[in-house]
């Protein structure tokens, strides 16, 4: 039985906005190396008590993965599934971002090269080609060649995490889960809500607060240090996991169909919605400054209220007003956001194991490095709409 009642069909919207989100994603990550460039164009100090659009982009995609949640878990149950093959589902999916996000935050440093036995750019290049074989899309109907081809992927990412050796002689370890693997810990926590309170939208505004309390409580002298520590630990995903259910609850208040709602009514509760996020984070922000690096509650709901704004602009935009053809660009990546994601790795593992550089440092700076960015954004797009046509596609 579906929580709601919702649309089988791709939102354009919802499309347009992953996409215009990883665009953005890889502009900024390859802008983060520039030198001179404006203070907007780049993350906040942790202790600045302010946020740039760079600050919106990983909330951004938080919000995206909540929207997705009542759509996908609805399918499934449309389709048959039963309770315990819906967990199976997300809980696998939960421990696959796990993994890559272990993975690609042990490449970023802190590794032995020597001790490995191998350099680290073909460490990541084995191990974004063991995330294709793994979670590729594949057309045909042969199950032992698929099978075959999965498994060789799952032993390589063994060896390899076997291999693996941090500068102090260590294993690989989960210092932090990286990107992708607190999307996973927001998408588990959020799924469980979702299913939890049957997709009751009040329910799940409720769960929101609940997440800033739980964050207020995790920094109160004291308890980090006691037999609570454990509430401390998890602050910072029950920060994350709010802006996920603020996706959730955007995606009921434009899409749930259970009862006749008008356009307009829905753009009205989409504003009331906003109001409430904004007004919750202007009466913290005296309590918790505005930080990406702390997930302070303030800075969730701030972000979470952008991206409303934001969807709801691109919802009048493209499913009202059906100005569609701009999206075109996007829709390629948007169907396959984790190939999109890992290309810019693969391109920086590539041309590090080449001994080649993509750009002179001598330019990587100023409006220069400005343009270079936004071109290898815009590069890392076609290459995926390439990729689309020769059919690689990923999915978790």
């Amino acid at each position: 039985m579906q929580y709601n009642k919702l649309s089988t069909q791709r939102i354009l919207s919802i499309d347009a906005l992953r996409g215009i989100t990883i665009l953005v994603m890889i502009f900024v990550n390859e802008l983060a190396g520039a030198k001179d460039i404006p203070a907007w164009m780049k993350h906040m100090h942790k202790d600045d008590d302010a946020m740039s659009f760079v600050d919106v982009v990983f909330p951004a995609f938080l919000f995206i993965v909540g929207m997705s949640i009542p759509f996908a878990i609805n399918s499934r149950l449309a389709k048959g599934d039963s309770f315990l093959q819906l967990q199976k589902h997300i809980l696998f999916r939960t421990l696959g971002l796990l993994v890559l996000g272990v993975f690609m935050v042990n490449a970023e440093g802190g590794y032995n090269q020597q001790a490995m036995g191998i350099s680290i750019d073909l460490w990541g290049l084995l191990f974004l080609i063991s995330v294709v074989l793994i979670w590729k899309v594949y057309y045909t109907k042969n199950k032992i060649l698929v099978g075959i081809l999965k498994a060789v992927g799952v032993i390589t990412l063994i060896a390899l995490a076997y291999i693996y050796t941090d500068d102090k002689g260590g294993p690989i370890t989960p210092r932090w889960w990286g990107i992708l693997g607190l999307i996973g810990w927001a998408y588990l926590y959020s799924c469980i809500f979702y299913q939890l309170f049957r997709g009751n939208k009040y329910a799940l505004i409720g769960m929101i607060a609940l997440c800033a309390a739980w964050y207020a409580v995790g920094k109160i002298p004291g308890i980090s240090g006691s037999g609570w520590h454990w509430i401390s630990a998890q602050s910072g995903n029950a920060s994350h996991t709010s802006i996920v259910l603020c996706g959730v609850v955007v995606s009921l208040l434009f899409f749930d169909e259970t009862k006749p709602v008008t356009i307009k009514s829905r753009f009205i509760q989409a504003l009331l919605f906003v109001i409430l996020l904004f007004a919750a984070g202007y009466f913290l922000r005296p309590y918790y400054k505005i930080s990406k690096i702390y997930a302070t509650p303030t800075w969730c709901l701030y972000s979470a209220g952008f991206c409303t704004i934001l969807f709801a602009f691109l919802y009048w935009l493209t499913d009202i007003k059906k100005i569609q053809r701009w999206t075109a660009f996007f829709k390629p990546a948007a169907s396959n956001p984790l190939l999109t994601y890992i290309i810019p790795d693969f391109i920086y593992y590539l041309v590090g194991f080449l001994g080649i550089t993509l750009f002179p440092e001598s330019l990587d700076h100023g409006w220069i490095g400005i343009l270079w960015s936004a071109f290898f954004a815009v590069a890392v797009m076609g290459i995926v709409i390439l990729l689309n046509k020769m059919k690689l596609r990923l999915k978790l």
